[in-house]
Formats: structure tokens, C-alpha cells, sequence
């Protein structure tokens, strides 16, 4: 079939028909000093051991990019999942949620909502040896197209009931099946070509399971960080697990199941996920006013995290407390546009806790707690300029509420005593996964989300969005993950319901990305998540007082 030509940062290479890039990726890995996990032919991933048919501009994924660890991120939970299922024949594992730079998992018991297994050290030391041995047999990694009925077979003959309520509801006639040594799993991504290629972990015991620690790229050095706990992170997640059980969902299939019962069932589960967020509210609520020292209330949270309607319906609570709560924007003490501070690339770096008047929102919240009159200032954003706002007196029983991504960087209030502050972190922190192995990340449900709303209320498609998240991402790793610990309080914002909802607002949006854009690879991606879902089309149903109307509209609720 004669031979193709591949373009590689201007050089090209020839190879021939039905090749794969793993040969260029080894030589090109030894050039840059970087580890490559995958690539990129003419805007679409491609695995390195796949058989290339066609001509085209190469980039290769390496594993300091957000795509390349993804690759190992799946490569590890394949030889995890294995390892488990050889060394406890009756368990499987169970991939829960983000830790640090790590992810927490549970060995469970066969079957749905299965009874946890705690491990011992010497458990940990088995999985540890037996994963190790799979880095050292460097088995490849192949991929095989399976007829749906096939793969559901395949997947209940070995017990992994979890995928065949996942692909029962897949709309597509086919289903790629990894499999290596034997072991077969189903990964909605892509995968390195082999097992030798994931060396970089640990494994941690921590509460009734494990972290397993992903890799991190430092200064050119791939390094695994020791592991760092989270406790009022994980709380939240267990208390979502909880919910779950109660709404005996315990993964997609799950959800898309209720989904095909009909209205009923789907107007049910609406109901108890939205008193299950005003249960919580109502309890922040609560133990705001046992704290009667309370004179400020500060929320911060991440974009897209809900934190807005978040804060307007704590408001609601406080007042059925009987407190008289008001309301202070951060977004008013942003100083003159001159005085914004620039990025490493010399652009204005909204998100920078020097963009905002600290000095200045901490006199004026000293002056109204000692019962003085102050003058809010208010921020013009067209012009740049802050200008003379409203006057604002207190009495000594009022609370302010503050929402902002500042809001638990102690820098914000420093001259604020800690015993008149409660904090509250609000995000979409935990979400339902694919099956046991393939999770959802938090960060793309706050991208959908993003996305719907940019579209509806901001006049932006969804390439402006997916070309401005990364800058996103950016400024909540250095402004706002670091202090989510310092909370007094955290809220979920996540709604098992939301993404079957969304889908039906993203899916046009992102069908629309242009396929010669590199953006194309992150909304094809996204596209995919969204098709194992079926779609909640009926949205009258949803209370006008949701953190989901925040971003499809029609809010109770003014912004």
C-alpha cells in the first residue's frame, strides 16, 4: 500500500501502510526528554499502537499534558482492576473520586452496592507487588471491536455487571474492548500502548480503601507526590455515597434506568435531590446560627460550582432563622483596571487576589461591625473604573454574606477576627461515574456547565468556552484549590440528574466545533461522556430554585 508521511514539529518521517507512531514516538521521546503516551493526527487522538492509514500532521501527547495523563490515569486503572480481580476472586474495585494527586478507590464485593473490604497493609503490599509485575511484563495493550451483544456477553460471563448496565443503553452497534494478558476491560478513552509505560504510582491505605497516586510532571521530572489526606473533602464524598445508596444509584446504568421508567420515576428523583441539597443547606443554616459569634459568612468555590445560587438560597435559610442577612459583591472591590495585575503572558489577571482592593473591603467591613456607616464602592466594568456605590449600615445581629473565589484565602480578611467568620467551600465536588473503573471527572460537569450557560446568558459558542478553560483551570489551582481545607463548611453542588439534563444543551453546541482545530479533540471528548447518557428532556419539572437553573435559565433567583 506504499507509505505514509508524517509531519512532526516541521520534520517529516516516513512509515508504512498499517504502521503504527510508536518507533517516531520513541525517537522523538529521547529528543524532548518527555514521556509520550499517545498523539494527536490531524486533530484527532490516535493510540501509538494503532495501524495508521492515512497522512497527516503529528503532535505527540505527552504525560505533563492534561490529555497525556488522562491515558495513564486509564492505563493504571486497567492493571489495578486486573490486579484486584486476580489476587480476590469474589471483589472487585471500586474507582471512586479525586484526592489530592491521587484518587481514592474501595475493594468491593461482587455485585451492585457491594460490601466494602477493607484492606490490611499486607493487602496493599500484594496489590502494590502484583501491579508492579504488570509495569515488568510490559504486556501491549490491544484493542478489539466487539458487537455490542458480544461485549455485554463478554462482560457478564465475568461478572463485571456494572459494564452491561452501562452498554445496555449505548446507542452504538459496537463497543471497543481493551484487553491485555487476558484481562479485558472497557475504557471510554484512550490508552499507552503498554503496561511497562506506568511505572509511576502508589498506593496508599486510607480510610476503608486506598489512594492510588498519580504521577506529576516537575521540572521535567516525573515524580509521584506523597500523598496529602483531605478530611473535609472526603467527608463530602462519603455523604454523597450515602445519597446514592438512598437513591439506589450506584453508577449510569443506574441512572439511565430510572430515565427509561418515564416522567415518574425521573419527577421522583428530581424531588429527592433537591431536598437532599436543602436538607444540607439547611444545616450549614443551622450550625451558622449555633455559632452566634457569626458576623460574616464568606463562599467561595470554583467556576461554574453553583456557588451563586448557592449563596441566595442560604440566604433564604438564615432568614427562616429569623436573621436579617445581607449581601456584599467582591466583584464591586476590583481596582482600577491600570492597577490589575498581568500573567506570564501579559494579559490582566482578573482572578489574582491583588486584583482586589483587600485593603479597602477589610476597612469596611471593620467599620460596619463596629456599627458605622460605610459607602460600598461599585465597579464599573466597562469603563475600567470603580466608582461611589450605596451606603450600608448594619445592626450587631446582621450577618454579611460574601461570595467570591477569594473567599477562604486568609490574605481576604485578614483584620477580620476568625471567631466572626464561618467559611463555606461550594462546589461540584463528587459526581456518578461510568461503572467501577471509569469515572467522571468534577472538573468537565463544571465545564458543561460553564459551556450551557456562556451559550444562554454570555453570547459565547462553545469554542470560546473550551479556549478560555484552561486559563480557568489555571487560576482555581493557584487561588482557590489550595484553601478549600480552611472551610468550616462544604457544599456539593453536584446533581445526580444534571448531566442527562445538560446533554441536551451541550450536545448541539459541541457538535458545531470545527474538526481542524485542535479544540475539536477536548469537544469530541466531551461528546462522547455526554452519549452515555439518556437525555431528561422534560425540564418543568425542575424547581425554579435549583443550582441547574443557574445555568439552563428560568432561575427563581436574579444574578
Amino acid at each position: 500500500m506504499g507509505k505514509l508521511k508524517m509531519t512532526v514539529e516541521g520534520e517529516e518521517y516516513e512509515i508504512p501502510f498499517g504502521s503504527t507512531l510508536e518507533e517516531i514516538a520513541k525517537t522523538y521521546e529521547e529528543r524532548i526528554g518527555k514521556v509520550i503516551l499517545g498523539a494527536q493526527l490531524n486533530n484527532s487522538i490516535v493510540e501509538l499502537f494503532r495501524p495508521i492509514t492515512r497522512s497527516g500532521e503529528v503532535s505527540f501527547i505527552t504525560l505533563d499534558s492534561q490529555d497525556g495523563l488522562r491515558i495513564y490515569q486509564r492505563g493504571l486503572f486497567f492493571i489495578l482492576h486486573a490486579s484486584i480481580r486476580k489476587l480476590y476472586k469474589n471483589y472487585t474495585i471500586k474507582v471512586l473520586h479525586s484526592i489530592g494527586h491521587g484518587v481514592y478507590c474501595e475493594i468491593r464485593e461482587n455485585g451492585k452496592n457491594g460490601k466494602i473490604v477493607e484492606p490490611t497493609a499486607k493487602d496493599i503490599e500484594n496489590i502494590v507487588s502484583e501491579m508492579n509485575r504488570w509495569v515488568d511484563c510490559d504486556y501491549k495493550f490491544q484493542k478489539n471491536e466487539l458487537l455490542k451483544s458480544e461485549a455485554i456477553e463478554l462482560f457478564a460471563s465475568t461478572g463485571m455487571y456494572d459494564k452491561v448496565k452501562l452498554l445496555k443503553y449505548r446507542k452504538k452497534k459496537t463497543v471497543k474492548v481493551y484487553e491485555a494478558d487476558n484481562h479485558f476491560d472497557y475504557f471510554y478513552g484512550y490508552m499507552p500502548p503498554s503496561t511497562g509505560y506506568l511505572k509511576w504510582f502508589k498506593v496508599v491505605k486510607y480510610g476503608q480503601g486506598f489512594v492510588l497516586l498519580l504521577p506529576r510532571v516537575v521540572n521535567n521530572q516525573v515524580v509521584v507526590p506523597d500523598f496529602k489526606p483531605f478530611p473535609k473533602l472526603s467527608g463530602i464524598f462519603l455523604e454523597y455515597s450515602r445519597w446514592l445508596e438512598i437513591m439506589d444509584i450506584d453508577n449510569v446504568g443506574d441512572l439511565n434506568e430510572v430515565i427509561s421508567k418515564g416522567e415518574r420515576s425521573v419527577n421522583d428523583l428530581v424531588i429527592l435531590t433537591e431536598a437532599l441539597h436543602e436538607k444540607r443547606i439547611a444545616m450549614i443554616s443551622e450550625e451558622i446560627r449555633r455559632r452566634k459569634s457569626v458576623r460574616l459568612v464568606l463562599i467561595a468555590g470554583p467556576s461554574s460550582s453553583g456557588k451563586t445560587t448557592f449563596s441566595k438560597r442560604l440566604m433564604v435559610q438564615l432568614k427562616a432563622s429569623g436573621f436579617r442577612p445581607v449581601t456584599i459583591s467582591l466583584d464591586d472591590y476590583f481596582v482600577d483596571r491600570e492597577r490589575t495585575p498581568r500573567d506570564e503572558n501579559g494579559n490582566y489577571d482578573f482572578e489574582a487576589l491583588e486584583a482586589i482592593d483587600v485593603e479597602l473591603f477589610n476597612k469596611n467591613l471593620v467599620d460596619l461591625f463596629s456599627g458605622k456607616e460605610v459607602e460600598l464602592p461599585k465597579f464599573d466594568f466597562v469603563s475600567g473604573r470603580r466608582t461611589r456605590g450605596s451606603k450600608l449600615k448594619i445592626d450587631k445581629d446582621q450577618i454579611v454574606i460574601v461570595e467570591g473565589i477569594h473567599g477562604l484565602n486568609p490574605k481576604l480578611t485578614e483584620r477580620i477576627k476568625e471567631n466572626l467568620k464561618f467559611e463555606i467551600y461550594a462546589s461540584a465536588l463528587a459526581q456518578l461515574n461510568l461503572d467501577n473503573v471509569n469515572r467522571l471527572h468534577t472538573t468537565d460537569i463544571r465545564l458543561f456547565r460553564r459551556m450551557v450557560r456562556d451559550s444562554k446568558f454570555r453570547g459565547h459558542d462553545a469554542l470560546a468556552t473550551l479556549k478560555m478553560w484552561e486559563n480557568v483551570r489555571s487560576g482555581e489551582e493557584k487561588n482557590i484549590f489550595p484553601y478549600q481545607e480552611n472551610a468550616d463548611a462544604m457544599f456539593n453542588s453536584a446533581l445526580i440528574y444534571e448531566l442527562p439534563v445538560l446533554k441536551i444543551y451541550a450536545e448541539p453546541l459541541l457538535a458545531v466545533v470545527p474538526d481542524n482545530i485542535p479544540e475539536s479533540t477536548e469537544a469530541n471528548r466531551l461528546l462522547k461522556i455526554l452519549d452515555y447518557f439518556l437525555p431528561i428532556t422534560n425540564i418543568e419539572d425542575i424547581p425554579r430554585t435549583s443550582i441547574i437553573r443557574e445555568f439552563i435559565g428560568r432561575s427563581a433567583f436574579k444574578y
